[in-house]
């Protein structure tokens, strides 16, 4: 059995406007997304990066090429709702995904449109929120909480749908620098101690830099794919489509422009401290 959840191939997508033109936004997106990994997708606004996130569980579909989730094709109607048990999403905006005025409710409303017995809801409900580090606010009312903690809240609800995977389109684009890292470290957890694999849109190259794996986008398509540290090596490359590079490797980058050997790898704090240690000891 293959271990591919999520297979895009030729990925084509062009929204038709008021005037009939269709300007293409994925042109040509082959990508196949592993169970269990943490994957990133990085991209300038207008790169099509939440365009393919709708893809990946049949909120839009393909005008060109396919999205398969584990085996199946968006575009047959009578797997949707398979597909969209298999991939839970979670938006940029928590307010859109919380419809109860009680932060419990508004977990267990998901599992119950799917039918599910009311005593596993329960079970479901608790484990969700004490996975989101929720738990203790699970009589609250939602709209009293802070952004991380109502994203917190629209993840749990996710959650409790048991999802194979969660796809994440700009998470923390709302929140404050406390309330994206509350955010990233669920993501991180769910994905190291329950397996979900995780598909993280962003544009946050701190966030990017915590996947196991970077798919850079630029008009509609895949121009970079790998793990993190070769990706933000090509700092020029990822210049040309728009982006920066995390802080660290901007440094490096700079100093070895100046001629010094530093290595271009280190993305972590820790690591470029020990690399600039390093060089100022030699």
């Amino acid at each position: 059995m293959s271990d591919t959840i999520i297979e895009a191939r030729d990925l084509r997508f062009a929204y038709t406007d008021a005037e009939g033109v269709s300007p293409i936004v994925l042109d040509g997106v082959d990508l196949q997304i592993r169970e269990g990994s943490f994957v990133a997708v990085l991209g300038h606004n207008g790169s099509g990066k939440s365009t393919l996130a709708k893809h990946l569980n049949g909120i839009l579909l393909p005008s060109g090429g396919a999205v398969y989730v584990q085996g199946m094709d968006t575009r047959d109607e009578s797997r949707l709702l398979e597909i969209r048990r298999a991939v839970g999403m979670v938006f940029q905006n928590p307010d859109n995904q919380i419809v109860a005025n009680v932060v419990e409710e508004d977990v267990a409303f998901a599992p119950e449109n799917l039918g599910v017995p009311p005593e596993e809801i329960r079970q479901r409900v608790d484990e969700a929120l004490k996975a989101v580090g929720m738990y203790e606010f699970r009589e609250h009312a939602p709209h009293l909480l802070s952004g991380g903690q109502k994203q917190r809240v629209a993840i749990a609800g996710i959650i409790a749908m048991q999802p194979r995977c969660i796809v994440l389109d700009e998470p923390t684009a709302m929140l404050d620098p406390i309330g994206r890292a509350d955010v990233m470290r669920t993501i991180k957890k769910l994905n190291r101690t329950q397996g979900v694999t995780v598909v993280l849109i962003t544009h946050h190259m701190d966030e990017a830099a915590q996947a196991d794996r970077l798919v850079v986008m630029a008009r509609g398509r895949v121009v970079a794919d790998g793990d993190p540290r070769t990706v933000f090596q090509d700092v020029e490359g990822l210049k040309k489509v728009g982006l920066t590079v995390p802080d660290t490797t901007e440094l490096l980058w700079q100093l070895r422009q100046d001629g010094l050997d530093v290595p271009l790898d280190a993305i972590s704090d820790e690591e470029c401290a020990a690399a600039l240690y390093k060089l100022l000891k030699d």
